[in-house]
């Protein structure tokens, strides 16, 4: 999995940060290229922004269809409770025999229900919905590690669901028709008209054993029901932007390569999370080599997350 969503995860401070820099510019549509998490969509929205998300991740792919190209359905009681029935009875045997290696037998069951009966859903902004709840209780349960695990409320998981499901962002219609795909960076932003290009760059130095990448790829293995695809997603995403690299000039080049496939696009912000693995001005002279950079923003999140952020612009 691509590292780079770890950070974005919640923070409202990294959200201010990426708005603050895209106030200055004009743009009417956008494209989000390894769009994660949905919040940065969700308030360009209200700026009436088309949105054309997109993430070679499914869980991103998911919640981008339930919070972005979603413009008007929410999920009622009465939804939650058809997402909840029978959850804990256990069948003949797991769809998904992966969770039974993040969960306890019991919480594992949970899991496979609920996914099995978000399929129910004939909606799919609904499907996308519940799949976003099963999510958010998953990265509850991951919330809480040996020392913090007697700091967890005494819920049980349904209850957990719908305490989240009655914090969910209502939908924000835009009156655009906005757009979420599940494909190959390239092959996405060529097919791209948009104003703007957000490209969150992955990590370079990607470390799939951390505690936020092993968050991520529960989220994959559920969503997917299983883990065999991991082979054939490796394989497909190998050389490209967004696998692990060996070395930085590779890492770099395969940012300059994604850039020129979109060229076309009038304005580029790119934002980089600054992990020792290039520095900043490797970055900037690695976008100068397609185009002319037009300014570069950076905050220092070190107190929280231990990293600088930073957005260069650029355009034609």
């Amino acid at each position: 999995m691509h590292s780079h969503h770890i950070i974005n995860l919640n923070s409202h401070g990294w959200l201010g940060f990426e708005l603050s820099v895209l106030r200055r510019l004009k743009f009417h549509s956008a494209a989000l290229a390894f769009s994660g998490e949905p919040q940065l969509g969700l308030a360009l929205k209200r700026w009436n922004v088309r949105i054309n998300a997109n993430d070679p991740a499914q869980w991103a792919w998911i919640k981008s269809i339930a919070f972005i190209e979603n413009n008007s359905e929410t999920l009622s009681e009465a939804d939650v409770e058809k997402l909840l029935d029978d959850t804990y009875v256990p069948r003949s045997a797991f769809s998904n025999p992966a969770l039974s290696s993040w969960f306890n037998e019991t919480d594992a069951w949970w899991f496979d229900n609920v996914r099995a009966n978000a399929e129910f859903f004939e909606s799919p902004h609904k499907r996308a919905l519940a799949l976003s709840l099963g999510m958010m209780t998953g990265d509850y349960v991951f919330s809480f590690n040996q020392e913090t695990r007697e700091l967890r409320q005494p819920l049980v998981l349904p209850d957990v669901l719908r305490r989240l499901w009655q914090t969910l962002p209502g939908p924000v219609n835009n009156q655009q028709r906005n757009q979420s795909s599940n494909r190959e960076i390239k092959d996405f932003l060529a097919e791209r008209q948009d104003d703007l290009l957000f490209l969150r760059l992955p990590h370079g130095n990607t470390n799939g054993d951390s505690r936020g990448a092993r968050m991520l790829a529960w989220r994959e293995e559920w969503v997917r029901q299983g883990r065999s695809f991991w082979n054939e997603f490796a394989k497909d995403r190998a050389g490209k932007l967004g696998a692990q690299v060996v070395t930085k000039d590779q890492y770099l080049n395969q940012i300059e390569d994604v850039l020129r496939t979109a060229s076309h696009m009038p304005m580029w912000a790119i934002e980089a999370v600054g992990d020792g693995f290039v520095s900043t001005d490797e970055l900037v002279e690695c976008v100068r080599q397609v185009r002319k950079v037009d300014a570069v923003y950076s905050k220092d999140f070190s107190e929280l997350l231990g990293v600088r952020a930073v957005i260069i612009t650029a355009t034609a």
